[in-house]
């Protein structure tokens, strides 16, 4: 394929139209039953899509966000994802030509592998267009749209999380074997009343403007809803509380718990989780999360954080993921206060970057790839990816090149 005279063709046409010339244009390359967009800053259309109708109209943002948060740019993906309840088999291509990234999802006939570099190639070139066509658009209307496309994004997740744990503390009690039925159903039926009680009032409870709480009572406030959580099921938990009640703002304290309680949840969707360990730690500008379990220890078995992670870094917040085969997943989240944090003074390009990344940074540096860098660090191959994707977002750059030539410059200082 031509790469230059593919993006042409592509490009030269009304933009609504544009995933439909993509899809003709990759048909011989990738045969696909449908194909689909996610623009995570764009508030009227997020998701779109074309193909086959019934397929391409099941097609969510929620299907593909684990994605842009998960695949790294530059290295497509091929595996199996779920779409309206059934598993497809997809080629997945991310861009960092835009600041937020991008990605696009082929859903494939079957799972024969495909060099996808000559893809990769042309979504850059789309993405990088479509980018300064927003740029093109007037300011104040851009803004208004990202602001509108966060909100939206924060408030059907925290909704969907909170259905989540609601069925998921459902599940516990009825899968019990050591309550008997007559008790399961009225214990069910108080947990459902409680759980739509808690969803009305969690926007009143939690959202105060300017409002601030002691670090721990916004902990307390995190533990009796996990405490909740997994009452009636096999895993252990373990709570380790802030130690002091410093005032925090609200905002960052309703975070915390929204973030913690998406990575319990995912967690608990593991096999072999026995034990789940959390804490927190309120420094006066930042919280600093810590979620640690005893599974399998496998990044991929908990794809949907890479959604976590995308809202996350739209505030400017960071999640770190270390997963190590056999001994288990953890998950550092660091959120920030804004409105509080002095202004950034240091001239350190790497200043921003967390210890794990660092660790991987050097060893970019040093040329090694990822088998190379998970066996070094005795983690696995997806957590490299992952930190490959914060480190290139954290110092503005497209490639690990760039990346390296950074640590290099850096380092000699």
């Amino acid at each position: 394929m031509d790469v230059l005279g593919a993006a042409a063709q592509i490009i030269n046409g009304p933009t609504e139209d544009l995933l439909v010339r993509l899809s003709a244009a990759t048909a011989g390359l990738v045969p696909h039953r449908a194909i689909a967009q996610l623009a995570s800053l764009c508030a009227s259309t997020p998701v779109t899509t074309h193909g086959e109708p019934a397929l391409a109209g099941a097609i969510t943002g929620a299907d593909l966000a684990a994605l842009l948060g998960t695949v790294t740019a530059g290295h497509p993906w091929q595996g199996v994802i779920e779409i309206a309840g059934s598993t497809h088999p997809v080629l997945a291509v991310a861009s960092d030509q835009a600041p937020r990234g991008s990605v696009v999802v082929f859903i494939r006939y079957d799972e024969t592998p495909v060099d996808a570099t000559t893809l990769q190639a042309l979504w850059d070139l789309l993405t990088a267009h479509m980018y300064q066509l927003t740029l093109e658009r007037e300011p104040g209307a851009l803004a208004q749209n990202r602001a509108v496309a966060e909100a939206r994004a924060d408030v059907a997740a925290e909704l969907g999380e909170a259905h989540a744990a609601t069925l998921a503390t459902l599940l516990g009690v009825l899968r019990n074997q050591r309550i008997d039925d007559s008790a399961a159903r009225s214990m069910t039926v108080e947990l459902a009343l409680n759980g739509l009680a808690d969803l009305r009032t969690d926007a009143q409870r939690d959202r105060v403007p300017n409002g601030e709480e002691p670090a721990g009572k916004a902990f307390d406030r995190l533990a009796d809803s996990l405490r909740a959580l997994l009452r009636h099921g096999p895993v252990d938990l373990e709570l380790d509380a802030p130690g002091n009640d410093r005032l925090m703002p609200a905002g960052v304290a309703h975070r915390a718990r929204v973030a913690v309680r998406s990575v319990v949840l995912a967690m608990l969707t593991q096999d072999r989780v026995r034990r789940i360990r959390v804490g927190w730690r309120w420094t006066g500008t930042d919280l600093q999360a810590t979620v640690r379990d005893d599974g399998p220890g496998r990044l991929e078995d908990v794809l949907d954080l890479g959604q976590l992670a995308e809202r996350l870094r739209l505030h400017e917040d960071d999640l770190d993921l270390d997963a190590v085969p056999g001994w288990g997943l953890t998950a550092r989240i660091t959120l920030h206060a804004h409105e509080t944090m002095p202004a950034m003074t240091t001239s350190d390009p790497l200043g921003t970057l967390g210890t794990r990344e660092l660790e991987v940074l050097e060893r970019i540096a040093q040329g090694h790839r990822n088998r190379s860098i998970a066996d070094d660090l005795h983690i696995s191959e997806s957590t490299v990816k992952f930190h490959v994707a914060n480190i290139l977002t954290k110092l503005a750059v497209t490639s690990r090149t760039q990346a390296a030539a950074l640590y290099h410059a850096t380092a000699a200082v």
